[in-house]
C-alpha cells in the first residue's frame, strides 16, 4: 500500500470510529453498562465484609547455646539447647458477605478455619466479633455469624446453575486489605471440577481480577446477585494472572443449610471404584463414543451392590444428565443427600439399562484424599484408608496400606500404570497405613519422582511415578 493510500485509509478509519459510537449508540451502551456496575456496587458492597483473623500456631525453636556448655555441661547459667515449643499469634485477612438479617456470613474455609478470633468490619466501619458456625474443607465453604441487630445489610443470592459463559460478573472483596473493592470481568468457564482447590466442587472460572484478600468475597452477576464465592487464583507470580475460581453459590447454600441444621456436612457414596472411559475403552466395550465412567469394582453391602450395579458397567447418565468426567460424577453423587434415590443410565453388554440406587452416607473417617498441592495434583491419584471391612471385601485382610479408588486419566499415576483397587503399602520406602500418612509422604517427595510399593493382594511390585513434565 502506498503512503497516500495508507494515510487515506487511516483517516477513513478514524473518521468512521468518530461517527460510529454516536450513530450506533455505543457511548450510551457503555454508559448504561457503567451505570449497571455502579448500581451493583451501591447495593452489594455494604454487605461485603472485611475479616481480620487471628490464629495461634506452635513453632519449635532452639534456644541459644552457651559456648561454656561444652565444658560445664548443658544448662550452664540457665541456658538450654533443647528444642522448645513457642506459640505465636498469626494474623490473616479475607472477605465475606452477609446473607441474612440475623448475621450469617459466608466465606472460605481457608480464611477462618482454626481461627481463635474473627473480627468482622462492615463497609460503614462497624466492627463485630464473629463466631464460627462451621466449615467444610472438602468444598472450601465456611459459615460464621455476628450479632448485629436488625439493620445489617444483606446481598441477595442468585442461581449459579443459570449462569452462562460470557456473562458479566463482578468480584467484590478486600484484596491486599483494600476494603470495598470491585472488579469486573466475564464468566470464562463453568464446571471446573479438576482444579485441585477442593475435594468436591465444580468451580466457576472468571477473569474478574481476584487477588489475595478477595477470598471469601462474593462473585456477583449484573443484577447484583451472588452467584459464587471467590476462592482461588491460578498464578505463577503470586498475583492476578486472569484466571480466578469461585464456588457456585448453589453448592455453597447446600453446605450452609447443613451447617446450620446439623453442624456438619454429610455426603453420599455409591461404593464403587471408577475410571474414565477413553476412546480405546469405549471401542472395547462397544460404545460408539468415549464418555461416561467405567465401574471397575462394586463393594459388598454398598448402595451400588444393592441396586444391582456390576463391574464392567459404564455409567453414561445420572438423573437425566450426561456423565462426561469421573470427577464431576463423583461430585454429583457426593452432593446428593444420603438415602436419596438417583437414576442411572448404564451401558452393559451392548445394551442400555435404567437402574435406580439409594445412596448411603459417606464414612467421614474413610474420606478420600484429594490433590492439595503441586505434587499431589500432578500425581492425579485418590486413595482411601484400608478399613477392616474394606480390606475384607477386597481380599486384602492382613495388608496395611491405602487403596487406590480413582486414577485421573493423563496424570502421572495413570501414565505409570497405577489402577483403582490396588493397594499402596509404602511411599519412597516409608510405610503408609492412612490417608494422612500417604499425603505426608507424597508431599515430602522431591517433586521429580516417587517410588510406590503396590500390591494386588497376590504380588507386590515397585512402581516409579515420574512427576517431571
Amino acid at each position: 500500500m502506498s503512503v497516500v493510500k495508507f494515510l487515506a485509509a487511516s483517516v477513513s478509519a478514524a473518521a468512521l470510529l468518530s461517527v460510529l459510537p454516536a450513530s450506533a449508540g455505543y457511548v450510551d451502551q457503555l454508559k448504561e453498562t457503567g451505570s449497571a456496575f455502579s448500581e451493583v456496587a451501591k447495593d452489594a458492597l455494604p454487605a461485603v465484609v472485611f475479616l481480620d483473623v487471628e490464629t495461634t500456631v506452635e513453632v519449635q525453636t532452639r534456644r541459644y547455646q552457651n559456648p561454656f556448655e561444652q565444658f560445664f555441661g548443658r544448662g550452664y547459667r540457665g541456658y538450654d539447647s533443647e528444642p522448645e515449643t513457642r506459640e505465636y499469634h498469626q494474623r490473616g485477612q479475607g472477605s465475606g458477605f452477609i446473607i441474612s438479617k440475623d448475621g450469617y456470613i459466608l466465606t472460605n474455609n481457608h480464611v477462618v478455619n482454626d481461627a481463635d478470633k474473627i473480627v468482622v468490619t462492615l463497609g460503614d466501619g462497624r466492627e463485630f466479633k464473629a463466631k464460627l458456625v462451621g466449615t467444610d474443607p472438602k468444598t472450601e465453604v465456611a459459615l460464621i455469624k455476628i450479632d448485629g441487630g436488625e439493620d445489617l445489610p444483606t446481598v441477595p443470592l442468585g442461581d449459579s446453575d443459570a449462569l452462562q459463559v460470557g456473562e458479566w460478573v463482578l468480584a467484590a472483596g478486600n484484596p491486599f486489605g483494600l476494603s470495598q473493592t470491585l472488579t469486573a470481568g466475564i464468566v470464562s468457564a463453568k464446571g471446573r471440577d479438576e482444579t485441585g482447590i477442593a475435594e468436591y466442587g465444580s468451580f466457576i472460572q472468571t477473569d474478574a481480577a481476584i487477588n489475595p484478600g478477595n477470598s471469601g468475597g462474593p462473585l456477583l452477576n449484573i443484577d447484583g446477585e451472588v452467584i459464587g464465592i471467590n476462592t482461588a487464583i491460578y498464578t505463577q507470580s503470586g498475583g492476578y494472572m486472569g484466571i480466578g475460581f469461585a464456588i457456585p453459590i448453589n453448592q455453597a447454600v447446600n453446605i450452609k443449610d447443613q451447617l446450620i441444621k446439623y453442624g456438619k456436612v454429610t455426603r453420599s457414596v455409591l461404593g464403587v471404584y471408577l475410571q474414565e472411559v477413553d476412546e480405546d475403552l469405549a471401542a472395547t466395550f462397544g460404545l460408539d463414543q468415549k464418555g461416561g465412567v467405567l465401574i471397575n469394582q462394586v463393594m459388598e453391602d454398598s448402595a451400588a451392590a444393592e441396586a444391582g450395579l456390576q463391574g464392567g458397567d459404564i455409567v453414561v447418565e445420572m438423573n437425566g444428565r450426561k456423565v462426561v468426567r469421573l470427577q464431576s460424577f463423583r461430585n454429583r453423587v457426593a452432593s446428593t443427600p444420603p438415602n436419596s434415590k438417583i437414576d442411572l443410565k448404564i451401558f452393559r453388554d451392548g445394551k442400555y439399562l435404567e437402574i435406580s440406587a439409594i445412596t448411603k452416607e459417606m464414612d467421614a473417617d474413610a474420606a478420600a484424599a484429594v490433590p492439595d498441592d503441586g505434587v499431589l495434583e500432578k500425581l492425579g491419584l485418590t486413595v482411601e484408608t484400608m478399613e477392616g471391612d474394606a480390606a475384607r471385601r477386597l481380599g486384602y485382610e492382613g495388608i496395611e496400606g491405602v487403596v487406590i479408588t480413582e486414577v485421573e486419566q493423563g496424570g502421572a499415576a495413570w501414565e505409570a500404570g497405577l489402577q483403582p483397587g490396588q493397594v499402596i503399602t509404602t511411599v519412597n520406602r516409608k510405610p503408609v497405613d492412612s490417608v494422612k500418612d500417604f499425603k505426608n509422604a507424597v508431599s515430602e517427595a522431591d517433586g521429580k519422582r516417587i517410588l510406590f510399593l503396590v500390591t494386588d493382594g497376590r504380588v507386590s511390585r515397585f512402581i516409579v511415578v515420574n512427576l517431571e513434565d
